[in-house]
C-alpha cells in the first residue's frame, strides 16, 4: 500500500462534523485490516475503529458517531466524525496492515466547545 498521507483534520465545533482522509500511494485492494487510532495530549494511543474484512468495531466512546470506510478505487480510507465533542480532540492516525504495515503521518483534530 506504500505511504499513507492524511488530510481533513483541523478545527471543528462541538456538534459539528469533520472527515479525515487517508490516501495510499499504492493499491489497497488486497489490504484487509484498516484501523484508525487517536492520541490525545498526555494519553496513550487509542484504537478508535478497527476494520477486519467487512466488519468494523468502534470504541464505545465513538460508537454511533464515527464511521470508517474505504474506497478501493481511490486507494483512500475515510473516518467520518459526526456530533463532535471537545473530548474528540486528538491526533488521529490511519493504519493499514496485512499484508504490509503502514501508518499515516497523523492529523490534528481540535474540537471547540
Amino acid at each position: 500500500q506504500g505511504q499513507l498521507v492524511e488530510s481533513g483534520g483541523g478545527l471543528g465545533q462541538a456538534g459539528g462534523s469533520l472527515r479525515l482522509s487517508c490516501q495510499a500511494s499504492g493499491s489497497i485492494c488486497s489490504i484487509k485490516n484498516m484501523d484508525w487510532y487517536r492520541q490525545a495530549p498526555g494519553q496513550q494511543r487509542e484504537l478508535v475503529a478497527a476494520t477486519r474484512g467487512p466488519l468494523t468495531n468502534y470504541a464505545d466512546s465513538v460508537k454511533g458517531l464515527f464511521t470508517a470506510s474505504r474506497v478501493n478505487a481511490k486507494n483512500t480510507l475515510y473516518l467520518q466524525m459526526n456530533s463532535l465533542k471537545p473530548a474528540h480532540t486528538a491526533v488521529y492516525y490511519c493504519h493499514l496492515w496485512g499484508p504490509g504495515d503502514s501508518w499515516g503521518q497523523g492529523s490534528q483534530v481540535t474540537v471547540s466547545s
